[in-house]
């Protein structure tokens, strides 16, 4: 069974026995962000800007939270390729912001630009909901951990 079906199943409230991950990630239940689509090489998390929990002081969503929904989407995207007994971790990670934004529904939406044998290189677009405005874009790679690696040895 891949991992993607793995996840699709936890996502539905049936995880597999031995299912490698933690759903959702304890990161998005501290911000309070949830994946709600993921397919080959996509994934999207969903958060609900408050500015009494998300902002920074200028009252703004905090970039740091931005980073995190994104990374977080670039990396479900990059586990929806995994093989059973493989792992990832991200080797960088970069974001730029357009603009700002203070409460409201916030969607990452990431995809896979290009996975090879090692390295995963991922984009994010980062949107404002209704109105589907650019708010960051997110760009990141990858590498596959396979063996020792991938079991945190």
């Amino acid at each position: 069974m891949s991992v993607l079906s793995m996840i699709q199943q936890a996502l539905a409230g049936e995880a597999p026995a031995g299912f490698p991950m933690t759903l959702p990630p304890p990161i998005a239940t501290l911000l309070g962000f949830e994946l709600v689509k993921i397919e080959h090489g996509e994934a999207t998390f969903r958060l609900e800007v408050r500015r009494d929990r998300h902002a920074n002081p200028m009252g703004t969503l905090h970039g740091g939270v931005v980073c995190d929904v994104a990374d977080a989407a670039m990396g479900m995207a990059c586990a929806s390729l995994l093989a059973p007994g493989e792992s990832f971790t991200t080797v960088e990670l970069k974001t730029n912001f357009f603009r700002p934004m203070r409460d409201g529904t916030l969607e990452a939406r990431a995809r896979v630009v290009n996975a090879g044998k090692t390295f995963v290189y991922l984009e994010c677009d980062v949107v404002s909901l209704p109105e589907e405005k650019l708010v960051a874009k997110s760009a990141s790679t990858c590498t596959i951990l396979r063996g020792e690696q991938a079991r945190g040895r």
